[in-house]
């Protein structure tokens, strides 16, 4: 398993590029009848300290058609909410979207990333890259992990999944459409630094197992793992994928397990305890892969003496 978690986990980037590589947002889902029972998805938890109560989902910041709508007590609790928390708005500000990229994802000027690959790398890259029909001066000043990135979105685009069917993006059209308050738990900012932390030579390595990982076709069989895993709610699959994501030795696994996993989950669960702290039936809506596993955000609720239930 190499490379194959990290835009799962940043769902902000499938909004922030998949437009400009030419990954159309994919219309609204159709509307279904309301009598028709639709299936569990994700991960859905009850999380209770004394008189109060808010619901967490485990979300995937990928999309198609028929994940939706969602399951009925989501879409209640999702109705009645005082407050939608998000790891960030997908409809928030762009600018700081634009300004983070720039920030944490460019090279300097005259540099490129592809020039900094190893010679045999470089015709690798170029043929994923008219595979995706994505101009090589589009992505040329790109840091090698958003150039990493870039053609993660491109193969899943290719697989079928759509930018504007993101689920974050579905729980926040939504929400602004109701005119509910929507707290974002993390920030651009925040998000794009943990990646501009690996030095050169591991982004390096980074763009390098990320390559491998599409011409081996791993990145289509684990995007198709992570989901059906979500469309089914299938708690089993969801911890084997938390185990195989711990298990993994490779400079991206690494990354993904340390980083945005053990690293984001204790300040992920410390805002969802001060929303519920001061909100009563709010709802707080994160990656899936932050709810199962070793120290995922409902265990370290649980240490914080918080009641939580899984619902599915």
């Amino acid at each position: 398993m190499r490379a194959k978690f990290t835009v799962i986990f940043l769902g902000l980037l499938w909004l922030a590029l998949g437009p400009a590589w030419g990954v159309e947002p994919a219309p609204r889902p159709p509307a279904q009848a309301q009598a028709q029972q639709q299936p569990n998805r994700g991960a859905l938890f009850k999380v209770s300290q004394g008189e109060r109560t808010l619901y967490l989902f485990g979300t995937i910041h990928v999309g198609a058609a028929d994940f939706y709508p969602l399951e009925a007590r989501l879409a209640a609790a999702l109705e009645r909410a005082p407050v939608l928390a998000l790891e960030i708005d997908p409809l928030g500000d762009q600018q700081a979207v634009a300004k983070a990229l720039q920030q944490h994802g460019m090279l300097r000027p005259g540099a490129t990333a592809s020039a900094q690959l190893a010679p045999a790398w470089r015709p690798r890259l170029a043929r994923l890259l008219r595979r995706y029909a994505i101009p090589p001066q589009s992505v040329a000043g790109m840091k090698p992990w958003l150039l990493a990135s870039v053609l993660t979105v491109s193969e899943f685009a290719a697989l079928g999944y759509d930018t504007g069917l993101a689920v974050d993006a579905h729980l926040s059209r939504q929400a602004h459409a109701r005119g509910q308050a929507i707290v974002e738990l993390e920030s651009v900012n925040g998000q794009m630094a943990l990646f501009d932390r690996m030095s050169g030579a591991e982004q390096l390595r980074f763009l390098e197992e990320g390559i491998a990982a599409i011409e081996d076709k791993e990145q289509a069989a684990q995007a198709r793992q992570i989901a059906d895993a979500w469309r089914h709610a299938d708690a089993a699959a969801l911890e084997a994928l938390a185990d195989k994501a711990a298990a993994d030795q490779t400079l991206s696994g690494r990354f993904v397990q340390k980083v945005l996993l053990d690293e984001r989950n204790p300040p992920l669960a410390d805002s969802i305890a001060k929303l519920l702290a001061r909100e009563n039936n709010s709802v707080a809506a994160i990656g899936i892969l932050h709810l199962v596993g070793k120290n995922s955000v409902p265990e370290l609720l649980r240490k914080r003496g918080m009641a939580v239930e899984r619902i599915y």
